[in-house]
Order: C-alpha cells, then structure tokens, then sequence
C-alpha cells in the first residue's frame, strides 16, 4: 500500500465540467448549409433511399450472401426453362440462336458472380450496384427473348414477375420501384410504340399493379428489420447502461476492465478507482429518495466531467461509482483521484457528501475479480481513516 492521501484545504478543479464525459463534444458552429434547391433534394432522397445500407453486421452480410446465391440458383433455372421452351415449343423463337445463346450465358456467367468479394461489397454502395446492375441485366434478356419469340404473344415475359418477386423479398422499395418502372417502360417501348394490343395493356396494368404490390412488401419487409435493429440496439443499451444515471454499469466495466488487463501486457497504464459516496446515507434519510437520485446523477455527470473521452465512468450500484482511466507520466492515478475527490466534494457541499476513493493500479496477467478486490480494500481503507480522501494499494 502506497498510502492514504488527505483532502487539501482548497477545492481547485481544473477541468471540470458539469456535463457528462458523453455530452461534452462541443456544438454548434456555422448556422447551416444554405438550403439545397428542391431538385437537389429530391435527388438527395432518392440516392439515400437506393443506395441504403444493405449490412451493418456480420449476420446481415450472411443473408444477402445467401440472397445472391438463391439469385444465380433461380436464374440457373429460368435460363434452363427458357432453353428447353425454345427447343421443343412451335413458337417464333423455336431453336432461336439469340434465345439459346442467352439461355447459355446465364447458366454459365451467373456463377461467377460468387467470384466477387461480395461480403466486403454488401456493406458500401457496391452491393446495391451490384443487385441494380444484375436486375437490368436480366430485365433485358427477358424482353429481348420476349421480343424475338412474338412479342406480347409470347409466355416469356412473365418471368419479369419472378425478377419483381426476388426484389421483394430483400431489395429497398425505392429500389423495387425504380427497376419495376425499368422493366414497364421497356415493355412498353418495345411492344407498344408498334401498336399496343388489349392483351400487352392488360399485362403493363398487371406489371404496375405487381410492382406496388412487391414495393409493400419490400417496405414492411424493411420496416420490421429496423424495428428489429432498433430493439436489439435498446436490449444492448439498456444492458449496459445504468438506468438511473445513464452512464455505464458493473457489466461494461468489467468488460472494459478485461480489455485494460490486456492492454497492459503492451506496456499501457491505466488504474481503476473505487469511488464510494461518504454521507449520501444522510440525504436519503433528510431529504427523500427523490433527493439521493438526484445526487447520484450529479456525481456521475461531473465525475464524467473530470474525465477524457477515453476513460470510464461506471456506477455499481448504490453509492458506489467505478472510474477506469489510463495515467502517464504527466497525469498519474494520484491526480486522477485527487481531481475525482475534488469534484464529489463541490457537487455534495451542500448536503454534506464527500468521497472515499480506491485506487489500484491494472497490471497485465491479474484476474478482474483481484483487481477489484485491491481497489475496494483501498477505498475501504480511505474511508476508514475518515473520508474525503483517497487511497492507493500496489500490485
């Protein structure tokens, strides 16, 4: 044990603020950008709503990877149709070269796109590319095929209706909107300018009524994985977080604590301090929980005040707050804990609440649980001989 460290007679915190460690970040600035004009705007939205994030995570990656694959396995199988349609039908498109060649390609090229660094691609703009590129691509093929076996006559062009249905089971509605409009007005520019027939109307009306239907599907498809996102993020944060104080809690401590063990087989230092609340008892009984909850908030925000963005503050529960924070040769646990010190002493003057602190310092190798046995007997021994001071126990 390094010893106890009294209180000085003069309260002197350099630094501190009273805002919380999260809420320091400074704000403001310019007023804004000038207003972007209205096509500006528009276009601005429509980026954003093609181009959204397809991933963020390692299991959203896996599912549009498995997206692609049932992709190359539903074209596989179109093309292998179309083939076998175009050999054995009486049709204009009976053993046509262009349908066969086509038929080939897809069964030959669409496995090459698993040759693409498609988990790297599904998290940046490239994934959505990719999906727009391969949509219009087969939207192609199949009006060309369409085209040359007799046009609106022809069975081929239903299989614009499963290209839609794939869009919608995982495309953003933008997206199926937009390649739905694609596929609809290359319809119509092939087999309409030449005369549109009452059966060529009756499918672009189907075409466009499918396309809604696949866009509301696409949207609550959409909907339901960010009220997932969302809830996850929520279980995440409120298991991590103290509730009454919204700083971290005993678990993400521990984590981090774990993180600076190892850390500090590379040579990083860093300390932990036990910061336990001398008469918070007092304000509880005198002026009601409402008042106690009050106080526990203030020490958390200007303990997080003393701090750097890099360190951490943590409530364990009760009185008892944690502060895991690195030290060098210009700002040693010593000044950390006199700093803390000070700061529970100016936001308790008036109710009588002061700190005992506990410092240990983290060395490489130690088991958390030792780690934080050393610093409570520290804080102990502190409050033992009085209070409003702190102690520091080696390794």
């Amino acid at each position: 044990m390094r010893g106890v460290k009294r209180p000085s007679g003069e309260v002197d915190i350099t630094g501190v603020t009273s805002a919380f460690t999260g809420d320091r970040r400074r704000r403001g600035g310019p007023a804004g950008p000038r207003r972007a004009g209205a096509l500006r705007r528009l276009l601005g939205v429509l980026r954003d709503g093609l181009y959204r994030p397809l991933a963020e995570d390692d299991d959203r990656v896996a599912f549009w990877v498995r997206h692609v694959r049932y992709g190359i396995l539903l074209s596989e199988l179109c093309a292998l149709a179309v083939g076998v349609y175009a050999l054995v039908t009486e049709t204009p498109g009976r053993q046509h070269p262009v349908i066969l060649g086509m038929a080939g390609v897809v069964v030959l090229g669409s496995p090459l796109l698993l040759l693409l660094p498609l988990p790297a691609m599904m998290r940046d703009h490239r994934g959505p590319t990719m999906f727009y590129l391969w949509t219009l691509g087969t939207s192609a093929v199949i009006l060309t095929a369409t085209w040359i076996d007799g046009g609106a006559s022809s069975p081929l062009d239903a299989m614009l209706f499963l290209t839609l249905t794939y869009m919608a089971a995982a495309y953003p509605p933008y997206g199926v909107v937009a390649m739905g409009s694609v596929m609809t007005a290359g319809y119509v520019v092939l087999f309409g300018t030449s005369g549109l027939t009452t059966s060529g109307a009756f499918f672009i009306a189907v075409l466009v009524a499918f396309t809604l239907i696949c866009t509301m599907a696409s949207a609550n498809s959409w909907a339901a994985h960010d009220r997932q996102v969302l809830l996850i993020s929520t279980q995440t944060t409120l298991a991590s977080t103290d509730p009454l104080t919204g700083i971290p809690n005993r678990r993400t401590l521990v984590e981090r604590l774990s993180g600076a063990v190892d850390a500090a087989a590379w040579g990083h230092r860093s300390v932990v301090c036990l910061v336990d609340l001398d008469g918070f008892k007092g304000v509880n009984d005198r002026d009601g929980h409402a008042a106690g909850d009050a106080m526990l908030k203030a020490v958390a925000s200007i303990l997080g005040g003393v701090l750097r963005e890099t360190d951490t503050v943590a409530r364990l529960g009760g009185d008892e707050f944690a502060v895991l924070a690195d030290v060098t040769e210009t700002f040693s646990a010593e000044l950390l804990a006199e700093r803390l010190r000070q700061a529970v002493a100016l936001v308790g003057s008036g109710s009588g609440v002061t700190a005992s602190i506990g410092v240990a310092d983290v060395v490489p190798g130690e088991d958390v649980a030792e780690l934080m046995h050393r610093a409570d007997a520290a804080m102990y021994r502190a409050k033992a001989d009085g209070g409003n001071r702190f102690a520091l126990i080696a390794a």
